[in-house]
């Protein structure tokens, strides 16, 4: 038995969190969350986009196994959520706030997937579906805050809060549920009382060393994507952005107010997980926003988890990744991991039965939006680390290497030293692996060609020459071609 409450917001970096890094941002919530169980300091998303990173945490599968290696491309339709999963064993499920795994634009479609309670949905959409066209334009632009005091009661994260409370208030006794709230804040055009973002009007963000980074030794496709930042000087820039950091605080406070329903309706032995989708660079290595890199700015996600048997106050640095949460949920209510989750359950971490339960932690990269250009379009990269070394290969561009203990601002690309070749092509093995077991669509003999790769075998048309056919749980066996049998083995020689 198990009451899960799955809390995560948009576009909150690591550092924005005042439990990991004291900046001088406010977030009393989260910071109390962090000292009732454990805070982890090495977690990654999947990829650094809001529908690629959450289809790792709600169907337990990488952005390329799932037609989700994009925002605007809905699920496959034989991929399953965690909401299906744990209603098909009997278990409530509720999802409120930001899904984005629908194939609709960025708000939604305004329906309720298989899966969770309707009673309880409320995208992104269904928002705006309740304001007038006036209100709609309003919480569109974040200059509607220089004109008018916004009432919490306006905004999504407010009108998300109150239905996560009813939830809690009309559910919370019962013994096992899976309560999601999934924010936009931080995320723009930012829209939240002036209480939050007034103070934040002179505030200067402190800026890492890698604010001054100009790309020297990186990827040419970096240096497009930074364009005439490059030409600019960079060591008197200064992080401004009330707006943002004032979302930052208000999503604290309305986190606050689940996390109080909670102890009130359904008690201490409530399991909480709290993340982000992704970072923001704010200037870091001349880049803003995000997207395909997997620097620690956009990758690198606040991860914190409490609840009965999991120490107040501990602290993990073990790599640990988004794709471990939806297994982590699954063992939580005694349901085994299905074959199509690459992931492991963080729980033996969480118990203090392990130090690790990853070798490596995977990032991606396939493309921004199929509905937007001016995002660099294709630029796909896969990447690895292992909690000290970071190995990206971008396809059509140059590849990186960084080693963040002697680097931790990954300043420095080691791709082309020869003291470090071994551990890069360790690391590379660890990618190429990882694409074929998890069946990556774009896998091929160019990802293992490499300039830098001396042992690279020769390119061939069939690359491993294997079939790999999927292992899913919720279908009958795949049939293979050569006999129309059911496959014996799903991944085998062709």
């Amino acid at each position: 038995m198990a009451k899960v409450i799955f809390i995560m917001t948009d576009s909150q970096r690591y550092d924005m969190v005042n439990a990991n890094v004291s900046t001088g941002l406010r977030t009393p919530c989260l910071d109390s969350l962090a000292a009732r169980g454990m805070r982890f300091t090495r977690a990654y998303t999947t990829q650094p986009v809001c529908q690629p990173a959450r289809c790792a945490l709600f169907t337990g599968m990488y952005p390329h196994s799932c037609n989700s290696w994009t925002n605007s491309s809905a699920l496959s339709s034989d991929v399953h959520t965690i909401g299906q999963r744990l209603r098909d064993h009997g278990i409530r499920t509720a999802y409120i706030g930001k899904w984005h795994l629908d194939g609709g634009d960025y708000f939604g479609l305004g329906r309720c997937p298989d899966g969770w309670d309707p009673a309880y949905w409320y995208d992104m959409r269904n928002y705006l579906d309740e304001l007038t066209p006036e209100e709609r334009t309003a919480s569109r632009h974040d200059t509607t805050m220089q004109t008018q005091d916004i009432p919490s009661s306006f905004t999504y994260a407010h009108r998300c809060t109150d239905r996560a409370v009813q939830f809690l208030q009309e559910h919370g006794q019962e013994s096992d549920f899976l309560l999601c709230v999934s924010y936009d804040e931080p995320h723009d055009p930012y829209l939240c009382p002036q209480e939050y973002w007034k103070p934040y009007e002179d505030f200067v963000f402190p800026s890492a060393p890698n604010v001054a980074d100009t790309l020297d030794g990186k990827p040419d496709y970096q240096k497009v994507w930074a364009g005439q930042k490059l030409d600019q000087e960079r060591t008197n820039v200064q992080i401004r952005a009330p707006y943002y950091f004032g979302c930052n605080s208000f999503v604290d406070s309305q986190i606050g107010r689940v996390l109080d329903a909670a102890d009130t309706f359904a008690g201490e032995d409530t399991i909480v997980f709290y993340t982000s989708d992704h970072g923001d660079f704010l200037e870091s290595h001349c880049l803003t926003g995000k997207g395909p890199a997997a620097y620690d700015e956009i990758t690198r996600i606040p991860l914190f988890i409490k609840g009965p048997g999991i120490a107040s106050g501990s602290v993990s640095s073990a790599p640990v990744s988004h794709i471990n949460l939806a297994p982590t949920v699954l063992d939580l209510f005694g349901l085994q991991c299905p074959p199509v989750f690459p992931g492991n359950s963080l729980l033996p971490q969480l118990y203090g039965n392990a130090e690790r339960v990853n070798q490596y932690c995977f990032i991606e990269f396939g493309r921004y939006e199929v509905d937007h250009d001016g995002f660099g379009g294709f630029q796909p990269m896969r990447s690895v680390f292992d909690g000290r070394y970071k190995l990206s290969i971008n396809l059509l561009s140059q590849d990186e290497f960084y080693d963040l203990q002697q680097d931790p601002y990954e300043m420095n690309n080691l791709i082309n030293d020869p003291s470090c070749y071994t551990e890069i092509c360790r690391l590379h093995d660890a990618i190429l692996d990882n694409m074929n077991q998890t069946r990556d669509p774009f896998r091929g003999y160019y990802w293992h060609r490499r300039p830098w790769r001396k042992d690279a075998p020769a390119a061939t048309w069939s690359y491993t020459g294997y079939t790999r056919q999927s292992e899913n749980d919720y279908e009958e066996r795949q049939l293979d071609y050569a006999t129309g049998l059911p496959m014996e083995t799903s991944s085998r020689r062709k």
